[in-house]
């Protein structure tokens, strides 16, 4: 089976958070199946202040060597790229299915069309696009998008990937005659310390790692800060997003007289990332919505618990004995941090890290994944 993944930014573009290693995860658990050939059309970018160009078909480090990255030049912004337009129709003619990435992206109405005319099945990943929150942006625009895209697409040849049953629920809304699959995200289990050390000298570790944007909810998680739940905690802040939220963060750090508590490291990845979950206590989601929040699963599988909002789908981290699924007010948060002062954090870690191995294997995702794309090819 020939299996053409088409995304707007990929590997190593982790400046744009979970969904670059979620996609990265499973190409390579696809293409370890044997029979399945994998190519990858995406742009070169690498982040809104990087002028690197990856040359085409040069895969980075550790891919398997049976499918092939094409990065294709950015002509402007952020992922506009008119070489990869110029080979979208080759590479949708030597595909058996196509696996595409995002919603209000410039690659996905040509995407879409080119698989329409030609006939080939599409699996359309959403990545949480088609959900809303109160702060929600360009409605209108995005309602006349999704309109076009109800237009071209084959509703018989085309499958939504949602990773949680609270996308599915937003996806149907908006593609009510889609047909949709629920298929998490796997994640990689890292070797990890077992003689960690825990809350020393009595401050609690909080890691919020992500973009800071506001649908994450960090306003209310730094206002936790002042209640009297977490008094005793620091909290890092560990990721880039627009110039201007960010400063209006520190502001309000520094407005609360939190300075010395709070602090922001900027984008961090590889052995950085690594020993930021190694040398925290609790890392910390307070998101308004998420289809899925890929550094939860990050997190648990490095043995560390969590604390999620009810904007995200883990409720069960609760039932797991590894973390705590609250609202993401300032007063639930800071009860939450509370709470987890008190836990043994290292049982609660243990739990959460043996949960994501039994459960969140990328060979079972992408076992599943390949079912779907047998049930297009057979209909």
């Amino acid at each position: 089976m020939n299996i053409c993944v088409i995304t707007p930014s990929f590997y190593p573009a982790v400046y744009w958070g979970g969904p670059i290693y979620s996609t990265k995860g499973l190409c390579q658990a696809l293409a370890v199946n044997k029979g399945i050939v994998l190519r990858v059309l995406t742009t070169d970018t690498s982040g809104p202040t990087s002028n690197d160009r990856l040359i085409i078909e040069d895969l980075p480090e550790g891919f398997p060597s049976n499918f092939l990255v094409y990065y294709c030049k950015k002509s402007f912004g952020k992922d506009v790229s008119l070489e990869f337009f110029v080979k979208l129709i080759p590479m949708v003619k030597w595909a058996d299915v196509i696996y595409l990435n995002g919603v209000y992206s410039p690659p996905t109405i040509p995407v879409l069309i080119a698989c329409r005319l030609l006939k080939r099945p599409v699996i359309w990943a959403t990545r949480g696009a088609l959900q809303r929150w109160e702060g929600s942006t360009n409605r209108s625009i995005k309602v006349v998008w999704e309109y076009i895209c109800r237009t071209i697409i084959h509703p018989s040849r085309t499958v939504l990937h949602v990773t949680s049953q609270e996308e599915a629920d937003a996806a149907k809304s908006r593609m009510p005659n889609v047909p949709l699959s629920v298929i998490q995200n796997g994640v990689e289990i890292p070797e990890v310390e077992k003689d960690r050390k825990w809350i020393p000298q009595g401050c609690i570790r909080l890691l919020y790692l992500g973009r800071l944007h506001p649908i994450k909810g960090l306003e209310n998680l730094i206002g936790s800060l002042t209640l009297p739940g977490a008094k005793n905690a620091k909290l890092t802040l560990a990721g880039d997003g627009d110039s201007r939220y960010r400063d209006k963060l520190e502001k309000l750090v520094l407005d609360n007289k939190l300075d010395r508590r709070v602090s922001f490291l900027g984008h961090v990845s590889g052995d950085e990332k690594h020993n930021l979950f190694l040398n925290s206590d609790v890392c910390i989601m307070p998101s308004y919505t998420e289809n899925f929040g890929m550094v939860v699963a990050e997190a648990l599988a490095h043995g560390l618990p969590v604390i999620a909002s009810k904007g995200t789908p883990w409720s069960r981290v609760v039932g797991e004995g590894c973390g705590l699924w609250v609202e993401n007010s300032p007063e639930a948060l800071s009860k939450a941090i509370g709470s987890m002062e008190l836990a043994n954090l290292k049982e609660m870690g243990e739990k959460g890290r043996k949960w994501m191995m039994r459960d969140y294997s990328w060979s079972g995702v992408s076992g599943e994944l390949l079912a779907v794309c047998e049930g297009l090819l057979n209909q």
